[in-house]
């Protein structure tokens, strides 16, 4: 792993593989960079990139600070795309898009943005979060790490059944645990996020965003209003798959994004 020092001061680690363009990956809440292995999408796209898959702060070999707020989170990915000589394209996932999006409005140094499902709260819907998150915390300080996350892979993540037991045997789900600390800061400052279009409007930069066709009508809305405040984007959509079509449809996300990578400009 290798450290680069964040706008506060907070060491971000990521490992970097591969050669090729640069393509930087930013995980989702409850995970860790090593995510994007669990079906082969990191050493995919290592074969025509290079890919830096970092953790975020509080995760993994990232270091971490009192005070969290969202704007940090952007300030730890700028600080990852900036470290990179040359343009970068930045992929995000879920929480880690949201980041990633906020992200490039702190860096000149990026080539393209691809936006996997972030969760922006428009129109009708809320992040009703708050609940989950006192009884998130009551577990934690009980020491309850491992009911923390299934808590919040079950009444935010709405893992299925069949889908908790697979995370659950997932080779990172021990590293998930150890970092079920961050989550309820995290759903705390998502559920406060304001989305604002206008913010965006000069943003020029090619941007691809990837919805699930499965995925519940808050994910699906907030893809649309994303997609059409960007000036230069398009929405992808994977029919018959949900929030994690780089674990569902690996083959065709790979293609998906690699395609979008070679694009010129």
């Amino acid at each position: 792993m290798e450290i680069v020092i964040s706008a506060d001061g907070t060491p971000i680690a990521y490992e970097r593989t591969g050669s090729g363009p640069p393509l930087v990956l930013v995980h989702g809440s409850a995970d860790l960079h090593t995510f994007w292995d669990l079906a082969g999408a990191r050493s995919a796209f290592a074969e025509d990139c290079t890919v830096y898959a970092m953790d975020r702060r509080g995760r993994g070999e990232s270091g971490d600070a009192a005070e969290y707020t969202l704007e940090r989170e952007a300030e730890d990915v700028a600080a990852v795309v900036n470290a990179i000589d040359e343009p970068v394209t930045l992929l995000g996932h879920s929480s880690g898009a949201l980041f990633s999006l906020e992200a490039a409005l702190h860096t000149d140094n990026l080539r393209k943005l691809i936006l996997n499902e972030p969760p922006v709260a428009v129109g009708d819907h809320e992040l009703n979060v708050e609940e989950t998150v006192t009884e998130m915390r009551r577990l934690l300080e009980d020491g309850e790490r491992e009911q923390a996350l299934v808590l919040f892979l079950q009444e935010v993540a709405q893992l299925a059944p069949e889908e908790l037991d697979a995370a659950r045997s997932a080779s990172i789900w021990k590293e998930m645990v150890n970092a079920a600390n961050t989550l309820p800061r995290e759903l705390q400052a998502i559920a406060e996020y304001e989305f604002d279009a206008a913010r965006f409007v000069e943003m020029t930069t090619p941007t691809l965003v990837l919805s699930g066709g499965e995925s519940p009508p808050f994910y699906k809305d907030a893809t649309e209003v994303v997609t059409g405040a960007l000036p230069n984007s398009r929405l992808v959509t994977f029919d018959g798959h949900a929030h994690e079509p780089m674990n569902t449809a690996p083959d065709r996300f790979v293609d998906e994004v690699l395609a979008f990578v070679r694009e010129s400009n």
